[in-house]
């Protein structure tokens, strides 16, 4: 199995293109679908990465958001120096977590986290949905008004439900499955666009 996945990733298009381009891993070309087809930065913006390892997104979010932005990456697990780029060696859902962001508030939260894989659709999917309630947790509370959220998900019978949590904090939501996401995997990515819950009621915005 450990062969066929080698062999398989050898002779994947975005695997080479990512190592080729310097990108970390093929995950950057999901998140430049994504940018392309929605407005999730803007230039200046304040990223929060979470599940940043190895640092694909966070470094394609920089150069997104360019000098007058910034980027934190949020992973417990290692991640190389990226210039521009906080890193914080910190766990989603901690109050370690909490304390390392203090009060700063983004114009995007990014979460590209994976539960680990036990082979098991239904508790994989399970996982999956926990990780995105977390991630969306603190976006509830760190997103400014009219900012963007994205998430993987694993697609099953609880991603519904999900939807309907989180679909209504935002002016424009979408489902989406970029074209660098393998065929057979289930992973989806939830795309909110304009925030509207709790940041807004306590005054804060998105610059124009």
């Amino acid at each position: 199995m450990a062969r066929r996945f080698l062999s398989e990733r050898r002779n994947d298009p975005y695997y080479r293109a990512a190592r080729d381009s310097g990108l970390r891993s093929r995950a950057a070309f999901k998140l430049d679908h994504l940018a392309r087809h929605f407005p999730i930065f803007r230039p200046g913006d304040r990223v929060l990465d979470l599940g940043a390892a190895p640092g694909g997104w966070a470094l394609l979010a920089r150069e997104y958001v360019g000098d007058r932005g910034t980027v934190v990456a949020v992973d417990p697990r290692k991640l190389d120096p990226i210039p521009g780029v906080e890193r914080v060696a910190r766990a989603v859902g901690t109050p370690e977590l909490l304390r390392a962001l203090g009060d700063r508030r983004f114009e995007v939260v990014l979460s590209d986290m994976s539960p680990r894989i036990s082979g098991a659709y239904a508790t994989d999917h399970a996982r999956s949905v926990a990780l995105v309630r977390a991630a969306w947790q603190l976006a509830r509370e760190r997103l400014v008004a009219g900012g963007s959220f994205v998430a993987k998900v694993f697609d099953g019978d609880l991603r519904a439900d999900l939807e309907r949590e989180i679909a209504p904090e935002f002016d424009r939501f979408r489902r989406t499955k970029p074209p660098a996401s393998r065929e057979p995997s289930s992973e989806m990515y939830l795309v909110g666009l304009g925030f509207r819950g709790l940041a807004l009621r306590s005054g804060a915005a998105r610059n124009p």
